[in-house]
């Protein structure tokens, strides 16, 4: 019998090289096209242009993704998913539940005044994969850990049971407003000071901090 060690030292064959390769492709064209989004907008973003960034041909694009939506849709994936580990990063350096909550809204505010997450997330998200899929992937990586952090409140009697998921539900969609608003500002740095002052003032007032 081979032992992991061995497994895992011995020579690549010809299909372990395609799945290496096959990754490595996939992951320059979600690099490029995240710059590329990020920096120039799905629309005025061309297919040419990541490829060329990407150094990969059109067949190695349609091989991992059926279109540049496609290629967009998992982009954006990918920066929720890094959002929401930074956020929930945030909220666990801190003990008490309430706290940790509100570290990771007011954190979530600060993410988005990076003008790449503003372009991917809030402004080309709804429009380009559709409202039903942007909120689905927004609820796959942060609904779940309000809803968790809400019902351990309520647990604790610091908020009525019956309320802690509908709560999750108020409290996502008071974050991403207050997002919307930050990215469309003239001065964003100016709209997430008050972001962040009114989002502290709602969450004192729900949490009794």
């Amino acid at each position: 019998m081979t032992s992991a060690a061995e497994a895992g030292s011995r020579p690549l064959g010809p299909h372990d090289g395609r799945l290496v390769r096959g990754r490595g492709t996939r992951e320059r064209l979600l690099t490029r096209a995240r710059r590329e989004f990020g920096l120039h907008g799905y629309e005025a973003t061309s297919i040419e242009t990541i490829l060329d960034g990407a150094g990969v041909a059109r067949g190695g694009l349609y091989h991992h993704f059926a279109s540049k939506e496609a290629l967009f849709d998992a982009v954006l994936d990918q920066v929720i998913s890094e959002l929401a580990t930074e956020v929930r990063t945030t909220g666990r350096a801190q003990t008490d539940p309430a706290a940790s909550l509100k570290a990771g809204a007011l954190a979530w505010l600060r993410l988005v005044i990076d003008p790449e997450v503003q372009q991917i997330v809030l402004l080309d998200g709804p429009a380009v994969v559709g409202w039903d899929r942007w909120r689905t992937l927004d609820d796959a990586h942060t609904l779940g850990a309000t809803k968790a952090a809400l019902a351990r409140l309520a647990a604790a009697g610091r908020l009525p049971a019956p309320t802690s998921d509908m709560l999750a539900h108020l409290m996502l969609a008071a974050v991403g407003e207050a997002a919307l608003l930050i990215s469309r500002a003239e001065d964003p740095a100016a709209a997430l000071a008050a972001g962040e002052a009114a989002l502290e003032i709602l969450l004192d007032r729900l949490l009794g901090g």
